[in-house]
């Protein structure tokens, strides 16, 4: 069954591939110079070409043929092929019986054909390849009447009975009438299947039109008739005829300049038509596509097919050179000219590949250096890919500046190569920070900075580099020549590549001075409170020999905090907002009890935990399991203030340890409950007070063991 459903989409597209170079060679074909032409020649006595509007009739209906050999259904075409076939099986039969006649009037011999080896072997040749046609005729048409087939065999069954030549003759005739009459016949009760087919399409268009709309009937056309892959093919055969026209003619070997040059001037020479230059698009399309299938399946192997089985890649290839080949004119320039055209518009092609290779490998390669994984041949891929994608961009934009003269185009192309080859060194850069960092035994506290900068240099020189296009551009279009295309092309590369990209770029590094400043107005916790504290940072799980305290009195690495603080201006416990130190009265250096670090981890991680897995808890935690006499806050009223102090009609909130024990003894439990909330409050409503600034930690400490 799926052979039988691959043999049917081969079909459909080799099947209408005839119909679109029918339509190829009706746009080539100009009637005027060809009327021209028949008048110099000696078919101007000819009354089929004296009308000069009928041929032009001829050559629109040839369009409407076009159309409808390619608009028709795949059975329907089937059939429409397979009478076609019979018709030149039968033109077939009559030049063998054509031939056989004028052969034996050659040869003048009237006797009997077995005393004669050359008129026997001729007899014979002609008999077999009539038998032939006769039976393919009647497998193609699906009968058994072969006799229907046979008319031309007439003249061999005359010579077989010693009919005179010139008899032979008139019955070779006879033979030829009644096939056509045969045809006629049989194109007469056929008639109407065009007009039937044709009221039936019709019908069914106007109800997909009416329940679904045009829209849709577009896309059910597109995909029925495969359109992407029909012109491909159709482009294909074209480039491999003109390849061998142009070897079927050479005898001598051409040197390596000379096929290069070959092989821009065939493509030029199949990209003169608005349907061959789309055949174009539809290759490179396909062409951008294999390429970066090939690029993730050797990163990622044959996991890249399960993890991404579409791709949908390569249409942006395609459509910038439908655009730069409509915006130059392409079509309409001469061969030599077209080629050094195509040239420059397959260099920007390239460009567009390489930086959709480099999207596909940056994530991938940042992932494997960040990840833990020790497989060599992995970070081979990774790297040799990358420093592939670094050298052949430069070494592209070299070769372009030494070969061709400088123009707004060329300078575009080679901005990209060089922003490509930038990006990769950063890329590499960070991924070598990633494999550092991994074989020390402790973190890069900074880390996060460096990767900032490291993006930083790269966006900046980016902007610089599209800034200095935007400028060329502007210049070339003032002080040269003006167009529209241009003018918008400049507009949009402005738009996107300088202004958003510069907005972007200030509202990061904004981000990142606010943050800054947060982190430096919070307060450093001390030796002592972090001994006090006994915990690790709820956000990364590591000894904190270093935090800063907010506002809420909760604990974290500076770099942790800043991170998140990229994000949102909350604090990632218990959701209270951060404010500089300045604006909260009545905030010291020592902060209030600190919960539990078991229900600061709960709450970070959003009350969900894995059925038999625990958190990790800090040893404040693990005493507090200890002495249940020490009353702690339970792990579950974080987590309540960490999601806003809503929760689902009937529905439990994960809890902490000191809250499971805390279910052991109702009244310690309530107490617990409200020590949480009053802990969780915003500080905008209930700012401490002078009273409480001055009491140490280890007074109320004391006082919470006396209760």
């Amino acid at each position: 069954m799926a052979a039988k459903e691959k043999l049917e989409a081969v079909l459909n597209v080799a099947l209408r591939v005839p119909s679109i170079m029918l339509l190829d060679v009706l746009y080539r074909w100009d009637v005027s110079s060809f009327f021209q032409q028949i008048q110099r020649s000696s078919l101007n006595n000819n009354p089929l070409f004296q009308y000069k509007y009928l041929a032009l009739n001829m050559h629109y209906v040839g369009y409407i043929l076009s159309v409808v050999l390619l608009t028709l259904p795949r059975q329907h075409l089937v059939q429409l092929y397979l009478y076609f076939l019979t018709a030149l099986l039968l033109y077939a039969g009559h030049q063998i019986s054509r031939d056989y006649v004028r052969s034996e009037l050659e040869s003048a011999y009237e006797g009997p054909m077995y005393l004669e080896p050359l008129s026997m072997n001729r007899f014979t040749t002609a008999l077999i390849g009539q038998l032939v046609v006769c039976t393919l005729c009647s497998c193609v048409m699906k009968t058994k009447q072969i006799w229907l087939f046979s008319a031309h065999m007439l003249p061999l069954l005359a010579r077989l009975c010693l009919v005179p030549l010139e008899t032979i003759v008139i019955i070779n005739k006879f033979a030829m009438i009644f096939t056509g009459l045969e045809v006629l016949y049989f194109l007469g009760s056929n008639l109407l299947v065009p007009y039937n087919l044709a009221k039936s399409a019709y019908r069914e268009l106007v109800q997909v039109v009416e329940v679904y709309g045009l829209l849709a009937l577009g896309m059910s056309l597109w995909n029925q008739l495969v359109v992407p892959v029909l012109f491909m093919v159709f482009w294909l055969v074209l480039f491999a005829l003109q390849i061998y026209s142009y070897f079927s003619t050479r005898d001598q070997p051409a040197s390596r300049e000379r096929l290069l040059f070959l092989f821009l001037t065939s493509i030029a020479e199949c990209c003169s038509t608005p349907y061959s230059l789309l055949g174009l698009v539809f290759t490179v399309s396909f062409v951008a596509l294999g390429v970066l299938t090939l690029c993730k399946f050797y990163l990622q192997g044959y996991r890249a097919f399960m993890n991404d089985p579409a791709m949908n890649r390569g249409m942006t290839e395609g459509v910038t050179l439908l655009i730069l080949a409509v915006q130059t004119g392409l079509i309409e320039l001469q061969v030599v000219h077209r080629a050094f055209l195509l040239s420059i518009i397959l260099f920007i092609v390239v460009a567009s590949i390489l930086q959709s290779m480099l999207e596909i490998a940056d994530p991938i390669v940042l992932a494997l250096g960040a990840s833990r994984d020790k497989s060599l041949w992995k970070h081979f891929r990774a790297v040799s890919l990358c420093l592939f994608l670094l050298v052949f961009p430069a070494y592209m934009a070299y070769m372009i500046c030494q070969f061709f003269h400088m123009d707004f185009w060329l300078l575009i192309i080679i901005s990209s190569s060089i922003l490509t080859s930038l990006q990769v060194l950063g890329t590499l850069f960070i991924y070598v920070l990633f494999m550092v960092e991994e074989f020390r035994k402790e973190p890069v506290e900074n880390m996060d900075d460096v990767i900032y900068y490291v993006n930083g240099t790269y966006r900046l020189l980016e902007f610089l580099v599209a800034l200095c296009v935007v400028a060329y551009g502007v210049s070339e279009t003032i002080f040269g020549e003006w167009t529209v295309m241009g003018s918008m092309i400049i507009f949009i590369h402005s738009y996107y590549n300088v202004w958003l990209r510069a907005q972007l770029g200030w509202k990061s590094f904004l981000l990142r001075r606010d943050a800054v400043n947060k982190i430096k107005s919070l307060p450093i916790a001390t030796k002592e409170q972090l001994e006090k504290h006994n915990d690790i940072c709820a956000i990364c799980y590591q000894d904190m020999k270093s935090a800063v305290i907010t506002p809420c009195s909760h604990f974290f690495h500076a770099g942790c905090l800043k991170k998140w603080l990229y994000v949102q201006e909350t604090c990632p416990l218990c959701h209270c907002h951060l404010k500089n130190s300045s604006q909260l009265p009545g905030l010291g250096a020592d902060p209030v009890p600190q919960p539990p670090a078991g229900a600061e981890q709960h709450a970070l991680r959003g009350g969900t935990e894995a059925p038999g897995q625990e958190l990790p808890q800090g040893p404040r935690a693990q005493e507090g399991s200890r002495d249940k006499d020490v009353p702690q806050p339970p792990g579950g009223a974080e987590q309540h203030a960490l999601q806003g102090g809503t929760e689902a009609p009937g529905q439990e909130l994960p809890q902490g340890p000191g809250a499971q024990e805390g279910s052991r003894d109702k009244d310690e439990g309530i107490a617990r409950r409200s020590d949480s909330q009053e802990g969780t409050c915003d500080p905008k409503e209930n700012p401490p007070g002078a009273e409480d600034e001055a009491l140490p930690v280890e007074v109320g400490l004391e006082e919470k063991q006396q209760e």
